[in-house]
């Protein structure tokens, strides 16, 4: 699985941060970087959180 970033809808809310800090991090304005696109099943119900408590819905999980 991956997951995609838009930055120009991000809002700076920092809920995807808060879900999965090793995935996500923010930049000096709160818009959101993303560390690792691809994500490991380890990972994957943590990221699905991110991307569902995301406000501006700027992540998405794509499957390969």
């Amino acid at each position: 699985m991956k997951v995609e970033l838009e930055t120009d809808k991000c809002v700076a809310s920092g809920q995807c941060v808060l879900a999965a800090m090793d995935v996500f991090d923010q930049d000096d304005d709160g818009i959101a970087i993303l560390l690792k696109e691809e994500i490991s099943d380890d990972r994957l119900d943590d990221v699905a959180v991110a991307v569902a408590v995301c406000p501006a819905a700027a992540l998405r999980l794509v499957g390969q």
